[in-house]
């Protein structure tokens, strides 16, 4: 099947971004949420984005508005899923919540459409068992910030076929993407690797080791990682790590259990950037 329209399901931080990433891509793009709002602060944020990239002069001034061209937002998931020949699913990171939607989607896309995930550590045979076509449902994780970021994990369920796993490989290259795939295991290999390193962090800090700033410091110009810890888990929120965290607790053992702190910081409300406090302030978001 040829890949024209990708229809993205949600709007919020990762599904924007997926969004932005297919229609720089050069696929028609529909972008569905149930709420009118969230899809207008998300065309908003897209438009910014690509602002911002023909700044940087990493995107054309008319490939931008190319891009724009070929978005659109939908209030009803009905009209995206039958219209879409390739589904990336990018709702909250809640296990009921995904099956509930990807019952949905099967009932309604064409039977030979692929429909994945942008989930970064729930289980792909979970997911597609509210399906009946479960040779056709994958993970997709993507990475934030998805503009900038050039990885895709491509995840196979134990019955995810070679034909869906190619699709999607030429989708997420047609987005500018780089893949690996994956056999489903709780965490994948990103997020089981990356939730240990923020996990530590939490531990560190709160044992007074050094400050948030000189463990970011020492991650970024000592390993040479883009960003510290610190600056990711606020960037992506500290309930979704937290989550993370406590998924792979139950299912990977003591290793992961989620450090002290961390849990603290959730329970005060301490999320990151979107409440405008985390492990940093950020005074503009309150």
């Amino acid at each position: 099947m040829s890949i024209a329209t990708v229809a993205v399901i949600g709007s919020g931080l990762m599904g924007r971004g997926i969004a932005y990433a297919a229609a720089l891509g050069g696929y028609q793009t529909l972008v569905h949420d149930a709420s009118s709002e969230a899809l207008a602060r998300a065309l908003s944020q897209i438009g910014r984005d690509l602002d911002a990239g023909v700044a940087r002069g990493k995107v054309a001034p008319e490939g931008a508005e190319a891009a724009r061209a070929r978005l659109s937002t939908l209030a009803e998931l009905d009209d995206a899923a039958r219209a879409a020949d390739f589904v990336i699913e990018a709702v909250p990171e809640d296990l009921a919540l995904k099956r509930s939607v990807f019952a949905r989607l099967d009932a309604l896309a064409r039977p030979g459409v692929v429909l994945s995930s942008n989930t970064s550590a729930l289980s792909i045979a979970q997911i597609a068992a509210a399906t009946g076509r479960r040779d056709r449902v994958l993970g997709m994780h993507f990475f934030n910030p998805v503009p900038k970021m050039k990885l895709v994990e491509i995840v196979r369920g134990p019955e995810t076929s070679e034909a869906a796993v190619a699709v999607t490989a030429e989708v997420a290259r047609g987005m500018g993407k780089e893949t690996i795939v994956v056999k489903e295991s709780p965490g994948f290999v990103t997020s089981r690797i990356n939730a240990l390193i923020g996990n530590e962090a939490f531990h560190m800090l709160g044992e007074g080791i050094a400050t948030a700033e000189d463990i970011d410091k020492g991650v970024k110009l000592g390993l040479n990682h883009p960003m510290g810890p610190f600056e990711m888990v606020d960037l992506v929120g500290l309930d979704t790590r937290l989550a993370v965290l406590e998924h792979l607790h139950r299912t990977l053992g003591e290793k992961y259990r989620p450090a002290p702190l961390l849990v603290q910081h959730v329970k005060a409300g301490r999320l990151g950037r979107k409440s405008g406090r985390g492990v940093y302030e950020y005074p503009e978001k309150k």
